[in-house]
Formats: structure tokens, sequence, C-alpha cells
């Protein structure tokens, strides 16, 4: 059985002293491909450094909206030299988040704008966060359709209504551990409606640990904790679900 983590950060400060352990013991624990999210310039640069070190590592470039305020034009310019290198194989993690609001609101939606135009410029599926922030979301998405590879939500928190109308436009969509939780509700009426070829796992590790292991340090390996519950909320074997999540994660990034 083999995983595919499409949602890392191993440049994070929680595995700085033993992120090469994790990551091998992910992998010897059925995790055969891991991508790695930059969340600013220096994050994507540690990405793309992973990707280059593990061969099952793939690294994803960009600015996530907590850190947009810093982000100056000139950096724009180091960004767009990074998506050339041949292991990054999206932009994110981009978007929006109005729960936190550590960027003002304007220069999210800008920054967000600036850098799916990137994903279109380098032909790049886009990794996207949105938190309480849907309607923006999808006014931008709208505005840039149609999409040639158009990307993720990850660990998607909107509604059916939201994921029918990204599905249409050829959007995949990604959980995480908290489908594990018990209040899971949302979360578990899309994955039993969603067409099984855009369904995607991850971890988002260190952040949003599953049951049974909520409140640890998150990691890959934990991925699986991910497909056993998809495979019990779409009543098929947590084989066929590792296989349909991998395939789909791979065809999305280009992975061969």
């Amino acid at each position: 059985m083999e995983l595919f983590d499409s949602h890392a950060h191993y440049d994070d400060k929680r595995f700085e002293e033993d992120y090469e352990e994790v990551i091998l013991n992910a992998f010897s624990s059925g995790v055969k491909y891991i991508l790695n999210a930059g969340s600013d310039i220096a994050t994507s640069k540690k990405s793309i450094k992973l990707a280059e070190k593990f061969d099952f590592v793939y690294a994803a470039v960009g600015v996530h909206p907590h850190e947009v305020e810093k982000l100056s034009n000139t950096e724009y310019e180091e960004l767009k030299k990074l998506c050339n290198h041949k292991k990054v194989v999206a932009i994110g993690e981009i978007g929006l988040d109005y729960y936190y609001d550590h960027s003002p609101r304007e220069v999210q939606r800008y920054w967000f704008d600036k850098q799916i135009e990137l994903g279109k410029e380098f032909n790049l599926p886009l990794i996207i966060h949105n938190r309480d922030s849907h309607e923006d979301i999808m006014n931008i998405i709208r505005r840039h359709t149609p999409y040639a590879k158009p990307g993720v939500l990850h660990c998607f928190t909107g509604s059916w209504e939201m994921a029918k109308e990204l599905l249409n436009f050829g959007f995949y969509i990604s959980f995480g551990g908290p489908i594990t939780f018990k209040n899971a509700k949302k979360a578990i009426e899309i994955i039993e409606k969603m067409p099984e070829d855009r369904l995607l796992i991850e971890t988002d590790c260190p952040y949003l640990t599953p049951e049974p292991y909520r409140g640890r340090r998150n990691d890959s390996s934990y991925v699986l904790f991910v497909a056993k519950r998809i495979s019990e909320i779409r009543k098929i074997s947590v084989e066929e679900a590792a296989k349909i999540t991998t395939e789909n994660t791979k065809r999305l990034f280009g992975i061969e």
C-alpha cells in the first residue's frame, strides 16, 4: 500500500531537530510520496532543498496569506525563479485567511491574485488555503477561470455547494486530520458525495494531528489515519482509499 501526503511543512521549527528521521520513518511506514509546501520565500527554498535531498519529496513554492504583508516585488521575482526548479510541482501555499488576519485583507487578495497568475505562467497547479474567506476565495478563483492546471483546496472547510463549483472548475479537494474529529459532519457529507478522482489526503504536519493522536506533533505517517477515515466514509477498503488518493495526487502534480 502506497500513501501520498499531499501537504506537509517539514520546514517548520518543530522538525528542526529530527526532520530527516521523521521523513524516513514515514517512507518506511508506506508514505511513498510527500509534497512539502512553502509559506514564504525562505520556506519555499527549504522545500526545494528537502526535495533535492529525498527522491520521494516534492516541493511547492508560494507565500501564505499570513506572510504576504512582508512580500515585496523583488521577492516576488525571486519566487518566480524558484518555479523553474525541476522538483517544484505547485504554487503554494497561497490563499486567504480572514480568521487570523495577520495580513490586511486587501493585501491578501492582491497577492493571491498575483500568485494565481504565477501558476498560469509556469503551468503549475495551485495549493489554496482558505479560512473564513469563502466568498472572496471563490470570487478570485472565478475571475481566473478557465485553468489549464487548476489545483487543490487544501484541508477543505467549505460547503458542498462550494465544493461542487470548484469541482466544475477542475479543482481537487483535500482532507486531513480534522475529518477524524467528532464535529466533522460537513466534511463527511462532501467526502460521501464527491467524485473519487478528485479526492486527496494530507497531514498539514506538524498541525492538525488526527485522532487518536490529536494534540501531538503531526507527521506524514499519520496520513494513514486520514486514509482509514476516508475508507470508512466511502465504504471501501483502506488499500483502495490509498490507491485512489495517491493516483489522484500524482495526476494533479504531474508525478510519474
